[in-house]
């Protein structure tokens, strides 16, 4: 009963479009589970993301709040030991005969009492005003004449008698208007007939930099009213005014606040929220994730065995025939009268296997005939190429020579013979075509060498070669062709020294070759033929004869670089010559 229900089910589905059955799929295997699975995890995420973001920037307020705190009330208690002290109050209290005593006594008190080790912090500093005409302006101790005119001074007289202040005002004696965090206390502890002041200053640098070390990820904004006083981002410059947070526009329902209040000085913490990092949520929650998932997974599984036959096993089916591609022969498939697309494509596939194998003896074996015939061609040019700059020395004929030369003690001239055996093993032992850079050098030395011989003086050379290039790959020869062709024609059609310069470098996705030499140069004319035949360098130009060393080796590395390489020269009559090439890095 079971299974004729099944097959009853099968071949109901068998007659439905494709269409059809992807839309019942859709909905009941991926649209339901999607929707609820993802509103219960985007809920979760979501809670848990503002909970942690909360209680993170609840974290940084109160650090940042404890470490301006910290540093205030430090300040805080050195100004508590100077207001009730009699010693400062009676210096600065003093009516002084002349500016002398006044000196004397400034110096005398300074060195005598703790006052200076009171406030020995780093990021202070202190100021004692009194409104004494006796006083001499200079140092720690000034009259409230140099004090009355500043923002900071009209703010205490509003607040009474102290606090902590923010202000921007001049920095004095011509200097640019600065940020200052300034805590002032009025110095009425003893009564007195004048005024007198206290003013403690904040290093103000040192404090951004306090907190801009803290290393928060969150922006942190330190604000005094609408003011931003203080910031470990980009509103803290100490020779800018303050910023408001109304110009900046960026307070949200996501950003933390919370209210600190140092010596009447009321101020707001504000932290933003950083970018949510909702893999770690995710970790976090990946149990009840895990648990959603494997709902979404069953389910489906149930509505996917019945849609099996209908579908999948047909789809594979027609994929383990279309594998039959790879082979020379495509091969059909059968399948079951059935209405619905798959059944049409079945029917369609088998017409194009009988018509496609009917054409591969005709294109694709044919099109492989011709490919072999094309690489047979290349490697025919090449073995031409080849036998074309093989010489006909003998190697036991040249260490004969060499070693009747030594012992003789004609010393040169085995040298001599020897660099020749090198540069005729060069040319006999074609093993492989391609050589390194720094084999093909050794080569160019060798010949070199010998050609110093037969030049003596008029002959010099410098091989410079960046190191990366040296295990690149070249054709075999070339390198040297074009330093025997500026040996031949350059150095030697002129009387005077000349010099040979090779240099081997990569610059922008190429290895560079140049060889350069200081010879006769090249006119015009000749010049023009010699760009021409190294940029068009093919088989029928070596078929003409006469000198094709050039053409050769131009030749070659047009070969092995797919014409991607790129030849120049430049030559000016009676300075010299210059052969360039250019060769993709993606060739070596």
């Amino acid at each position: 009963m079971r299974k004729s229900i099944w097959n009853a089910i099968e071949r109901k589905l068998d007659d439905y479009s494709l269409r059809k059955k992807f839309y019942i799929f859709y909905v009941l295997c991926v649209m339901l589970p999607l929707i609820v699975t993802d509103a219960v995890v985007l809920s979760i995420v979501n809670n848990a993301e503002k909970e942690s973001s909360r209680h993170e920037m609840s974290s940084i307020a109160s650090a940042v709040g404890y470490n301006l705190s910290s540093m205030v009330n430090n300040a805080g208690e050195a100004a508590k030991s100077i207001y009730t002290s009699k010693r400062i109050d009676d210096f600065i209290s003093k009516e002084y005969t002349s500016s002398a005593e006044y000196v004397s006594e400034y110096q005398s008190f300074f060195q005598d009492t703790l006052f200076e080790n009171t406030l020995g912090m780093s990021n202070i500093v202190f100021f004692l005003y009194a409104d004494n005409p006796t006083i001499v302006n200079g140092g720690k101790v000034n009259d409230m004449s140099a004090v009355r005119n500043t923002d900071s001074y009209r703010l205490l007289e509003q607040k009474g008698s102290g606090g902590l202040f923010f202000v921007y005002e001049k920095g004095g004696a011509g200097l640019s208007d600065e940020r200052r965090m300034i805590y002032m206390q009025k110095l009425d502890f003893y009564s007195s007939d004048i005024e007198k002041v206290l003013k403690i200053e904040f290093n103000y640098g040192s404090m951004m930099r306090t907190f801009k070390n803290m290393n928060y990820d969150n922006e942190v904004l330190i604000c005094h009213g609408d003011d931003i006083v203080l910031s470990n981002g980009a509103y803290s410059g100490i020779n800018k005014p303050f910023k408001t947070l109304e110009a900046i526009g960026k307070i949200s329902d996501s950003v933390y606040r919370q209210q600190l209040s140092l010596y009447g000085c009321d101020l707001d913490i504000y932290v933003f929220k950083t970018r949510s990092n909702i893999w770690s949520m995710l970790m976090h929650n990946a149990p009840i994730i895990v648990f959603l998932m494997l709902i979404n997974v069953f389910f489906p599984l149930c509505l996917v065995s019945i849609f099996n036959h209908s579908f999948t096993s047909r789809i594979l089916q027609l994929s383990k025939v279309f594998k039959s591609v790879d082979s020379e022969k495509l091969v059909s498939m059968t399948d079951r009268e059935s209405k619905d697309e798959i059944g049409s494509m079945i029917k369609n596939y088998n017409r194009m296997v009988s018509r496609t194998n009917d054409l591969i003896q005709t294109v694709y074996k044919n099109k492989l005939k011709e490919q072999e015939m094309l690489v047979s061609q290349k490697n025919a040019e090449l073995l031409a190429l080849h036998s074309q700059i093989n010489p006909h020395f003998l190697f036991n004929a040249l260490e004969s020579i060499r070693m009747h030369s030594l012992l003789k003690r004609e010393n040169e001239t085995a040298d001599m013979v020897e660099k020749l055996a090198i540069m005729q093993r060069q040319y006999v032992e074609w093993g492989n075509d391609a050589v390194t850079v720094a084999k093909e050098c050794e080569f160019v030395k060798a010949y070199l060498a010998l050609q110093k011989y037969r030049f003596g003086e008029r002959l010099n050379y410098n091989i410079d070669i960046e190191a990366d290039c040296m295990e690149c790959q070249v054709p075999k020869l070339t390198l040297v062709t074009f330093v025997e062709n500026a040996c031949v024609h350059g150095i030697e059609s002129k009387a005077a020294p000349g010099w040979i310069f090779v240099r081997i470098f990569k610059k922008a996705g190429f290895m560079h070759i140049e060889v350069e030499d200081t010879g006769s140069g090249i006119d015009p004319d000749a010049l023009e033929k010699m760009k021409s035949n190294m940029k068009n360098a093919d088989i029928d130009m070596l078929k003409t004869g006469g000198r094709v060393g050039v053409i050769n080796a131009c030749l070659r590395i047009k070969m092995v670089t797919e014409s991607k390489a790129v030849f120049d020269v430049d030559s000016e009559e009676g300075c010299g010559t210059t052969v360039m090439i250019k060769i993709p890095e993606t060739y070596l």
